[in-house]
């Protein structure tokens, strides 16, 4: 049986092969000018969600740009969007159609998405189905995926005319191992990978046997916001996340007892909602901090509301590229966070547009907030600074890297992509104008 099973396992995969062979030889010619973005939930809310926002509306300047959402769970998106971008959503659990295929599948467990990611339960047969039917129907363009799992099943599905770029928006350390070792064989047949941080860049480097043809770090961009920057005089600090363990409210919330023991006057506002919210508030009232603390909920203006604080604090235990902290820094306030090496520490400089705290420390936490309380021009010297970084993550200079980087990945399909030469080297001194590729490498903090 079980050399019956091998011979019917590899007869399927000679019929893959073969299929993908005719696919390719019947595919258009390599272009990047229609963009899909597959994403779990584009109407939910979270950093990952409106970093793919922002950067999707970059791209509809001059492309026809898709969001390919998994689910679909609410009416309409969290966050505001440009009109050219248009969805699609594979499974709309608010208004399910009575198929009875549907209802069958959807009661079963994934079988394309690894068990170790962390939005495994959120996948089930019916999406594999629809997922899988998507994927295999492009002939051509560029299919970004933001999420491990999704980055593997296109890696594994898409067809050979595509162009595939895989988005980390979490650390590669952070992931299970078992996620680890299919990460390591299946990205290498992506295009490309695109870290958000300098430390995770490295990882990949070192932890992939064999690399995608491209492998680069591009930032995300400031997106844009409402309102001014932040006067500084409001006696309000501000967190901004999911509330999940991972975001680490509770040692902020446990912190702020502290503070609120030196400087009763200021409040700390956390915004967001999660699974920990209601641990959360027992712990506000068992601290005696109503009104001290309070979390009013999720807000699709944080520009508006952080406008209205002069402190930011960042306590998660690990973080990708926290768009919190860009948005924070473009509205000028102070920034107090702990010493996350995959975000924070890229991020900040300590002193300089920020403080950096040593991770999980609560007492060092509200000592350096505190501070910042207490020392008027530190404050206003960290903000300015915020200031000046933010300036570096400006939309235009990030969305310029994804340019550079998708028309160096239509080049290398079609023959044309020439290697940028040295800086110093006799043919670039000749050269007038730079390779439009080298932009991918431009110095971003």
């Amino acid at each position: 049986m079980r050399a019956l099973a091998r011979k019917g396992r590899s007869a399927m995969v000679r019929l893959y092969r073969g299929y993908n062979r005719r696919k390719a030889r019947n595919a258009p010619p390599p272009s990047a000018d229609r963009v899909r973005i597959l994403l779990l939930h584009a109407n939910g809310m979270g950093g990952t969600i409106r970093t793919v926002f922002n950067l999707a509306s970059y791209l509809a300047r001059d492309r026809d740009v898709e969001i390919v959402s998994i689910l679909r769970e609410a009416e309409e998106p969290f966050f505001p969007i440009d009109p050219r971008v248009t969805f699609r959503f594979l499974d709309d659990r608010i208004d399910p159609s009575p198929d009875p295929l549907r209802a069958m599948l959807s009661k079963m467990p994934s079988r394309l998405i690894p068990k170790e990611e962390t939005a495994y339960h959120r996948f089930n047969l019916w999406t594999d189905l629809k997922l899988a039917r998507y994927i295999r129907s492009l002939d051509g363009g560029v299919l970004m995926a933001t999420r491990p799992g999704l980055n593997l099943v296109m890696a594994q599905l898409a067809p050979p005319g595509v162009i595939t770029v895989g988005q980390e928006h979490v650390a590669l350390r952070t992931q299970a191992e078992p996620m680890q070792e299919l990460i390591k064989w299946r990205y290498r047949r992506m295009d490309a990978l695109v870290t958000l941080t300098k430390a995770d860049l490295r990882d990949y480097r070192e932890t992939l046997p064999k690399k995608p043809k491209r492998l680069v770090r591009i930032p995300n961009a400031v997106p844009p916001m409402t309102g001014d920057v932040a006067r500084l005089d409001a006696k309000v600090a501000i967190a901004v996340g999911r509330m999940t363990r991972i975001k680490g409210f509770h040692r902020l919330i446990t912190a702020w007892e502290q503070v609120a023991q030196v400087h009763p006057d200021w409040q700390l506002r956390i915004f967001g909602a999660g699974p920990q919210e209601d641990n959360l508030r027992t712990q506000i009232a068992e601290a005696g901090l109503e009104g001290k603390v309070i979390l009013p909920g999720p807000t699709s203006d944080v520009g508006a509301e952080l406008e209205q604080a002069s402190i930011y604090v960042l306590s998660s235990r690990h973080e990708g590229f926290p768009m919190t902290i860009l948005e924070a820094m473009a509205k000028g306030l102070s920034i107090v966070s702990f010493n996350s090496p995959h975000g924070p520490k890229e991020m900040i400089t300590d002193e300089v547009d920020g403080l950096l705290v040593k991770p999980r420390t609560n007492a060092n936490l509200a000592a350096a907030v505190i501070r910042v309380i207490e020392d008027g021009e530190l404050r206003r010297r960290l903000a300015a600074g915020a200031l000046e970084t933010a300036r570096t993550y400006d939309l235009d200079a990030v969305g310029a890297r994804w340019d550079a980087l998708l028309d160096e990945l239509v080049a290398r399909r079609n023959g044309t992509w020439v290697r940028p030469q040295p800086a110093d080297s006799p043919q670039a001194a000749d050269s007038s104008t730079g390779s439009a590729m080298t932009s991918t490498s431009a110095p971003l903090r």
